[in-house]
């Protein structure tokens, strides 16, 4: 079966015979593969009223356990966005309910981001037909090559340093 990149890395074989383009194959798959499942995830999250990043909030508030509150500095390391956009984030999530600012008893200068009963429920209703989702994406691959990509994107993840939420 070919894909896209191989009509790619065939057209650089007759063009260029004298490179190795081997990276390109795997360079091209990975950005093709992630804007796919981006656009799947897009109009899966449309579909429940949220965007991603929305989801990505909620659910890194969920995971970290009652009582479902972090400070905006660990949910900006772990979103991957400026500190100014974790902020329009949390504020625009507030103004729906999904989360509130509350002081941080332990730090005055710092104040805690938590799931509010509403974003609570909304997470967990979301979470299930998501995890689905996602099954759905993946159904083509059979248990082992599941656990043969998952530990190849490890280990590329962790020699490129990406081995912690901050």
């Amino acid at each position: 079966m070919n894909d896209a990149v191989d009509l790619l890395m065939t057209q650089w074989a007759r063009e260029r015979p004298d490179l190795d383009v081997w990276p390109m194959g795997i360079m091209g798959r990975i950005s093709r593969l992630a804007r796919l499942l981006d656009r799947e995830l897009k109009e899966f999250f449309a579909a429940h009223g949220l965007e991603r990043w929305e989801f990505d909030v909620l659910a890194t508030l969920r995971r970290s356990g009652p009582p479902y509150e972090l400070t905006a500095g660990a949910l900006n390391k772990a979103a991957m966005v400026t500190s100014g956009a974790i902020t329009n984030r949390i504020d625009r999530m507030a103004a729906r309910g999904l989360v509130e600012r509350i002081p941080d008893s332990g730090d005055r200068r710092s104040v805690l981001v938590r799931l509010t009963e509403r974003g609570l429920a909304l997470v967990d209703e979301v979470l299930e037909p998501h995890v689905a989702n996602e099954a759905r994406l993946l159904a083509s691959l059979d248990p082992r090559e599941r656990d043969h990509l998952a530990a190849a994107l490890r280990s590329l993840l962790a020699s490129l340093g990406d081995t912690t939420l901050g």
